[in-house]
């Protein structure tokens, strides 16, 4: 079985974070495995606590994945220190970590910065180099490229600028009022587009989380990039499809809705 690892924080209400990616390389047939950043409390109204991983303790967490099961792809979603950003980067380095994903969780929808400067500079310099592909939304885009991103010809010239200074393929990922649901990929000095369906959901909890954690295990099964990202981009829009609505504020997507047989019905269904 192809295995995938996830390096991120922890979402207590399971719609984003460690929990998304688990469940998302479940449902598209890897085995999931987790080196947690750090602990949050939240629930789909806001974050209410982060408690942080020590560095020590996350290469601890990697060591004994990579010592024992080698992963096939590794996700790394949001680390907010620098200290933790060192860590993963010299930990990938020392085992030649293969198929790294990075979604570089830096800004917020809103356009507010998630972490430090200087978190961000050591992103930059050891971390992002190490990556086979970077999952940007706009508003990282604009803080990765330094430009300005406000049309689809911005999306490419952006897209470019990330590519060439770190040397990897890049998904800059629509919306933020720009596209809705139409992606970039830009990787070997040319671009493709992946056209989305805008889907009417309010609860878009992890879509980044999510999409960024299938791409890897897409990727960890053997698909090359691009067919990796049109199966992410295909599962996602199932996800969101499905219209799971749980929560009192913005709510997770059903990242099981394709897992069908004997062990998901309901007492009513299996009594039927």
């Amino acid at each position: 079985m192809n295995t995938a690892l996830t390096i991120a924080g922890s979402d207590s209400s399971g719609g984003a974070g460690i929990q998304a990616d688990i469940k998302t390389m479940i449902s598209n047939g890897v085995y999931a495995m987790s080196a947690i950043t750090a602990l949050t409390a939240q629930n789909t109204t806001g974050v209410t606590g982060i408690m942080e991983a020590a560095p020590e303790f996350l290469k601890e967490q990697i060591d004994n994945i990579f010592t024992d099961i080698y992963p096939d792809a590794v996700k790394i979603g949001m680390v907010s220190s620098k200290e933790l950003i060192h860590v993963i980067a010299e930990s990938l380095k020392t085992y030649d970590a293969k198929n790294i994903v990075v979604d570089p969780v830096m800004v917020a929808t809103s356009g507010a910065k998630l972490i430090s400067d200087e978190a961000i500079a050591l992103l930059k310099e050891e971390l992002l180099p190490l990556a086979c592909i970077l999952t940007p939304n706009i508003p990282e885009a604009e803080v990765l490229s330094g430009i300005s991103v406000k049309s689809e010809e911005d999306m490419i010239a952006a897209a470019k600028i990330i590519s060439d200074n770190y040397h990897c393929a890049v998904l800059c990922k629509g919306g933020h009022q720009l596209n809705d649901a139409n992606d970039l990929l830009y990787r070997n000095d040319g671009f493709k587009w992946f056209y989305g369906k805008r889907i009417d959901n309010p609860n878009t909890h992890g879509t980044g989380c999510t999409l960024s954690s299938a791409i890897a295990s897409n990727l960890a099964k053997g698909f090359d990039l691009d067919t990796s990202v049109e199966r992410a981009k295909a599962y996602i829009s199932g996800a969101l499809a499905d219209m799971l609505n749980l929560g009192k504020g913005r709510g997770p997507m059903n990242h099981g809705f394709a897992i069908t047989g004997e062990y998901v019905k309901t007492a009513g269904e299996v009594q039927q």
